[in-house]
């Protein structure tokens, strides 16, 4: 898993690459990145798939904020970002969400 993050301050945003790997993404037919910047919708932010398998998203987000995301893969399972700025506690017993901090 990686995120590349390029700030773009004059702008007040920060363009964000989500990269699932192909060892990831587990013959995954779809894949979305859901948080709470997109009201942890599973249909605005879907990941496209490279040829080599892996998946990719860019998002452009406003900075000097934090954000909490998962991965959703084929509607029915949930995946952290272990390269992520951190993970944060949920309310349901040992879950986790993954943590962006711009």
């Amino acid at each position: 898993m990686c995120i590349r993050k390029k700030f773009l301050p004059k702008k007040g945003i920060c363009q964000i690459t989500f990269i699932l790997p192909a060892s990831v993404a587990n013959n995954s037919n779809r894949i979305a990145v859901v948080g709470d910047f997109n009201g942890w919708s599973s249909e605005k932010n879907p990941m496209k798939k490279q040829k080599d398998g892996k998946f990719t998203c860019t998002l452009k987000l406003p900075m000097w904020k934090k954000y909490q995301f998962q991965y959703l893969l084929d509607d029915t399972h949930w995946e952290n970002d272990w390269e992520s700025d951190g993970l944060t506690e949920t309310p349901y017993k040992n879950r986790f969400n993954s943590l962006l901090r711009l």
